[in-house]
């Protein structure tokens, strides 16, 4: 027998009982109320796409005309829900889906009978019934999506939609093989996921590919540790080498002792950045094509005293995140061109480009200067950018850096196919006007990599205070008063371990 009268008793007191309902009724009104916003968001995201559509009504490139129609109004909206606009063009077309091909599924979200969680589930899976049977397909999922968990119904609902007669797998696949497509997921510590979304069987022979050839050079090693000992290994396919082949001294296995997973994940750094397609349409008759020629560049900004080993500080990779100063040194050792910036002591501002190859030294700036599009709310990196007349060469605009920003293709186009407007001051501010009149400022973005010092100078080259140059700051020596960074557009570096090339 026990008691609810200690310390062992929980909520057995009748005030906490009291406080725990109160807390669930104010969670209840809580969840209730975000419901409402959030199907509200919907119906105005929806009544987005809508809008978009009657623009572009009538339009003799309707595809073209609702694109941009879409771009126009999402870069709208993206200033209120403060994201990109790529983001809210995503969400108005998952919402006018919802809307338009899921109205039961609204309805019982609105009802309260369901969560976000079951919708987003419902619509995830429900996409692959075929329209005539979806109505039915929404029914079922809604009353088995009620009194569960969304991740307990996902399985149950994804057998459902099979059972529906289907589209054959094979078109299914088809459709599902078209959004085929790589993305960068940028992570911490100047690491980064490359993520493929490739057909089963093409992805499982990468795997393949990859494992079987690390496991070959991790035998390697093991070889290696016997000088002069007869190769009988096996390669990959299992065939055995020649029996004069043998494993020479000064292998460039020794000391390795990296685990298959890394090995895998070099190897395949290496094939992307050094290798050649196997179908090259570039290539004629039995020349090569010129995709095998092309390499991979960067564009990153360091630290002068980071790039002469003074300090470790982090490098900035224009568009992306920072990464480590020894990537940063090896990128500026092999690259072919590198530029000298001079920065603003206190606003960090790109100010001068020194070049020491006077090849599109306006550009050079230019990309120094923004490092990524100028659209408020982009990241795409500069280097990935065109240059834009902020007022058109053909009304008289100067092809000069004050008048000229950096814009990705998507919002060059916003720029010249709706009604968003922009001005440029000096410094490179970017005043942005939208459609609707409100107004966007994008100032020039400070680099994330300075020059300053804060040791004293060396010998013969102390200043008295009252000799500090005018602007600079007490504590701030005189060559911090313009401060030089490096910035590199080089090849990426090699994989460790690979010997193939890759300098631009």
């Amino acid at each position: 027998m026990y008691s609810n009268d200690g310390l062992g008793g929980g909520m057995g007191r009748d005030g906490d009982v009291d406080a725990l309902a109160q807390l669930v009724a104010d969670a209840e009104g809580v969840s209730d109320a975000a419901r409402a916003v959030q199907i509200r968001e919907v119906r105005v995201l929806a009544a987005a796409g809508v809008l978009a559509e009657k623009q572009a009504a009538g339009a003799s490139e309707k595809v073209k005309a609702r694109e941009m129609a879409l771009r126009g109004i999402a870069a709208e909206l993206a200033g209120v829900f403060v994201a990109t606009d790529r983001t809210l063009q995503r969400r108005i077309d998952e919402a006018r889906d919802l809307v338009d091909n899921f109205p039961l599924t609204l309805a019982a979200w609105e009802d309260g009978r369901i969560v976000r969680g079951h919708v987003r589930v419902i619509q995830e899976i429900g996409c692959i019934v075929p329209v005539a049977d979806r109505a039915e397909f929404e029914r079922v999922a809604v009353e088995r999506c009620e009194d569960e968990t969304p991740n307990r119904v996902r399985d149950a609902l994804r057998m459902l939609a099979e059972r529906i007669p289907p589209r054959t797998f094979t078109e299914r696949h088809e459709e599902a093989a078209a959004g085929r497509c790589v993305r960068v997921q940028a992570g911490p510590d100047g690491m980064s996921d490359l993520i493929a979304t490739l057909p089963t069987v093409i992805a499982d022979g990468i795997v393949d590919r990859l494992t079987r050839q690390a496991r070959e050079i991790i035998n390697a090693r093991a070889q290696a540790d016997v000088p002069g000992t007869p190769d009988t290994r096996a390669d990959a396919n299992g065939a055995l080498p020649d029996a004069d082949t043998t494993i020479r001294d000064g292998s460039s296995f020794v000391d390795d002792a990296r685990t298959i997973d890394q090995v895998r994940a070099d190897v395949f750094s290496d094939l992307l950045l050094a290798g050649s397609p196997a179908l090259d349409p570039t290539g004629t008759g039995d020349g090569d094509g010129t995709l095998g020629a092309i390499r991979a560049h960067v564009q990153v900004a360091v630290s002068a005293l980071t790039l002469m080993g003074q300090d470790d500080g982090p490098a900035d990779l224009a568009g992306r995140s920072p990464i480590d100063a020894a990537t940063a040194r090896e990128l500026a050792g092999n690259a072919t061109s590198w530029d000298r910036l001079l920065t603003d002591p206190v606003t960090g501002t790109v100010l001068e480009c020194d070049s020491y190859r006077p090849t599109a030294a306006m550009v050079r700036l230019l990309r120094a200067r923004d490092r990524h599009c100028r659209f408020p709310g982009c990241r795409q990196p500069a280097i990935r950018c065109e240059l834009d007349h902020t007022i058109a060469a053909s009304d008289g605009g100067a092809t000069h850096v004050c008048n000229l920003a950096n814009l990705c293709k998507r919002h060059h186009d916003v720029k010249h196919h709706t009604r968003w407007r922009v001005r440029q001051l000096p410094g490179g501010r970017l005043i942005w006007t939208s459609p609707t009149g409100r107004i966007y400022r994008e100032d020039a973005p400070p680099p994330l990599v300075a020059f300053t010092t804060t040791d004293p100078p060396g010998p013969g080259l102390h200043r008295s205070e009252h000799e500090r140059p005018r602007g600079a700051a007490p504590g701030v020596s005189a060559g911090a008063s313009r401060a030089p960074a490096c910035s590199s557009r080089s090849a990426c570096p090699r994989s460790r371990r690979s010997r193939a090339a890759v300098a631009g």
